[in-house]
């Protein structure tokens, strides 16, 4: 946590706000108090967005909203009407794997293998109420007592809205799947994808097609193998599996989520 800065609000909706958890494009979260001394995250959007970012902002509130409480940060209240946005969320007091891995380096054995299996087990979740993530990645998922959690609606689809596609890639491309690059639309094969370069990740400390600059990483994404590195038997299986270009080939979160705790370690996975 860093401290607030010069013209962010003491409190907000009744809430006391201690300090700066992170910034981002959309907003700034911080941890905040409850009346009762409780700790929450409060997502505030940024002052000055336009209607359509506060369009995002709205839907990511309903979205998160929709997915099982276990694997992500569950959203307490929301104030989308107001001048400044914001959404309260139960706070994970943990690292995101991203910052886990930089501080600590790559994940190993019995802990690598946990994060897979909740991992899956959330964008399984996530996928059964029927929304996309998108932007599913080391960043967004925070590593709490309990386990793995994922957050970070924000360019989340549901699956039931429109699929026209777009021509405006969104998303972190170092964990994008080819689909997105050709302005395709972007299913729940999308997010495995992503998950299998974030356990690359994870038990390496770089993702399956570098980190380089944005055409490199696409180039490598469209044309090349992935670099799986050190990632261990099945989850290795599966995470190939998962990397395959064209989507109809990878196991969804399901498949993925009952493999990962098998007996024995396949050289290979075939998709159901």
């Amino acid at each position: 946590m860093e401290p607030l800065l010069p013209g962010d609000p003491p409190e907000l909706g009744g809430l006391r706000l201690l300090g700066r958890l992170g910034e981002g494009g959309q907003g700034v979260v911080y941890l905040a108090e409850t009346d009762d001394a409780e700790q929450v995250a409060v997502k505030v959007m940024h002052r000055g967005q336009d209607e359509r970012a506060r369009g995002r902002f709205v839907r990511e509130a309903a979205t998160a909203q929709r997915v099982a409480r276990f694997c992500t940060a569950a959203v307490l209240a929301a104030e989308v009407d107001g001048e400044r946005p914001f959404i309260v969320c139960e706070y994970i007091a943990g690292p995101s794997l991203r910052n886990l891995v930089r501080r600590n380096g790559p994940r190993r054995g019995a802990e690598l293998d946990r994060l897979a299996i909740g991992t899956a087990t959330a964008l399984a979740a996530i996928h059964h109420a029927g929304i996309v993530h998108r932007d599913f990645k080391p960043a967004n998922v925070l590593i709490g007592r309990d386990g793995p959690r994922v957050i970070d609606f924000g360019i989340a689809r549901v699956l039931d809205a429109s699929t026209t596609a777009t021509s405006q890639v969104v998303g972190t491309p170092a964990y994008m799947a080819p689909e997105h690059f050709f302005g395709e639309r972007a299913g729940p094969a999308a997010d495995m994808f992503a998950w299998a370069t974030t356990m690359v990740y994870a038990a390496n400390g770089s993702p399956a097609f570098g980190d380089d600059t944005i055409p490199a990483v696409m180039r490598r994404i469209l044309n090349d193998d992935p670099q799986l590195g050190r990632l261990p038997g099945r989850l290795r299986a599966l995470a190939a599996a998962c990397l395959a270009k064209e989507p109809s080939q990878r196991p969804n979160a399901r498949q993925v989520m009952c493999d990962l705790p098998a007996v024995g370690s396949p050289s290979e996975y075939t998709p159901v």
